[in-house]
Formats: C-alpha cells, sequence, structure tokens
C-alpha cells in the first residue's frame, strides 16, 4: 500500500508569509512607541573648568641658553678661539669669511667626486672653519659641518666614519672625550715621511652633537701630546 504524501507547501508558505508580517508589525509597534516618548538627554559634553595656575610662567630660554637659537645662528661664532698672538695656519680655506664650501670640504677627502656626491645624500649644509699655527711648528684646523638631517642622522655618521678612518690609519692611542658619548680624540706617534720634509705627527679628535659635527686636526714636526688634542677637543664642545 503507498503512503499518502502530504502536500505542505501552501502551509509552509502562510506560516512563513505570517512571521515576516509579525516581525514588520513589531518592527512598527516599536517605532510608535518611541515617537510618543519623551527624547532621552544625552549628557552634557562639557567638562568642569580646570585651575589654573597662579603667578608668572618661566622664563624664555636666553639665546645661550637655547641651543636650537645658538646652531641657526651664524656657525663661526660656535668656533673655539684661536689661541693670542696665533698666526694664520697652512691649512686655511680658500674661502674667505670662515666658511668652506661643499666642494673644498669634499677636496679633503682622499676620492673627492665620491665624498661630493655622499655629502649631498646626507643632506650637508655648511661648514664653519678657523685655523691657526702655533709655537712655530705646529699648525691647528677646527671644523664644524652642519647638515640638515631631515633624512638621516648625518652629524653622528660623519663622526663614526671619521673614527673608522683615524684607526684604518694607524693612531697609536685613544680617549673619549668627556661628555660627548662616543666623541674620540687619536695621537698618531709614527711620523709621515717624505723625502725633503720633516717628519709630520698629527693628532685628531671627532664628535657630534645634534646636527654638528667637530672635526679637530693638529700637525707638528714634533709628537702632540694627549693634553694639547684633549683640551682643545673638550672647548669646542663645550661651545656646542
Amino acid at each position: 500500500m503507498t503512503a499518502r504524501v502530504r502536500r505542505r507547501g501552501r502551509t509552509t508558505l502562510l506560516i512563513a508569509t505570517a512571521a515576516v508580517l509579525g516581525v514588520i508589525a513589531g518592527t512598527c509597534v516599536g517605532y510608535l512607541v518611541q515617537a510618543d516618548r519623551e527624547p532621552t538627554r544625552l549628557p552634557s559634553l562639557s567638562q568642569p573648568a580646570l585651575a589654573q595656575a597662579k603667578g608668572k610662567g618661566p622664563e624664555p630660554l636666553s639665546a645661550a641658553q637655547d641651543r636650537q637659537v645658538k646652531v641657526e645662528g651664524d656657525l663661526r661664532k660656535l668656533l673655539v678661539e684661536r689661541p693670542k698672538g696665533a698666526g694664520d695656519g697652512v691649512y686655511a680655506t680658500d674661502d674667505e669669511g670662515g666658511w668652506m664650501s661643499l666642494a673644498e670640504y669634499a677636496d679633503r677627502y682622499t676620492k673627492p667626486g665620491n665624498a661630493f656626491r655622499n655629502l649631498i645624500g646626507d643632506e650637508f649644509r655648511r661648514v664653519a672653519v678657523t685655523s691657526w699655527s702655533e709655537s712655530g711648528t705646529r699648525d691647528v684646523e677646527v671644523r664644524l659641518v652642519q647638515y640638515r638631517q631631515e633624512e638621516t642622522t648625518a652629524a653622528a655618521g660623519n663622526a663614526e666614519g671619521q673614527h673608522y678612518w683615524a684607526e684604518e690609519a694607524g693612531a697609536n692611542h685613544s680617549w673619549s672625550i668627556p661628555g660627548t658619548g662616543d666623541g674620540m680624540a687619536y695621537v698618531h706617534d709614527e711620523p709621515e715621511r717624505k723625502a725633503g720634509y720633516q717628519p709630520l705627527y698629527s693628532a685628531q679628535a671627532h664628535a657630534w652633537r645634534g646636527d654638528i659635527a667637530m672635526e679637530i686636526w693638529i700637525y707638528d714636526t714634533k709628537p702632540v701630546p694627549k693634553k694639547t688634542i684633549m683640551d682643545l677637543a673638550e672647548r669646542q664642545m663645550e661651545r656646542l
């Protein structure tokens, strides 16, 4: 005997339609109820007034105290002063007025063309320089190399590179410059010798602060004492 199958299509459709109508009706009733109610008051967005501190605010920093003012001004004023009675150095720049151009600065490197391109990439800004001769045999040059530093910390990179080359050049002694973090001074006990010239001893110091790299070079026909290079490096960094 064959079982009789009940047709449920119409009944199912009617139930589903009623359910949908019920949801719609319920939603409409909800809107009507909400429409009859008083609007809910929102919390106040204002905050209680804060008590203001009394008295005068701190005085603005003077130009001497505000380092940003110092380094944005005349960079030459931050150079260490020449000793009294010192003569002009043999390493005086071609440019007048204590400035060294990008081309001239790059020319101090063993590969000027590469140095020129690298300095542009490092956002080179300017170099202030002073030089002098003293004691009859000693020549000194001090440079402050400033970078824009919008993309890179080139002043720190300058000092790091100079440390590397000083060690590669065979510096016999090195000392940390107080108050500079990684600043270093170097002395070469072995002189550079050339036929027809006196032996040439050297010392150098490198450090950085903010966007400025300090470079100091001393050349003499006699060994350069530690005290000479260290004192000069410390006095220069104090001015930055």
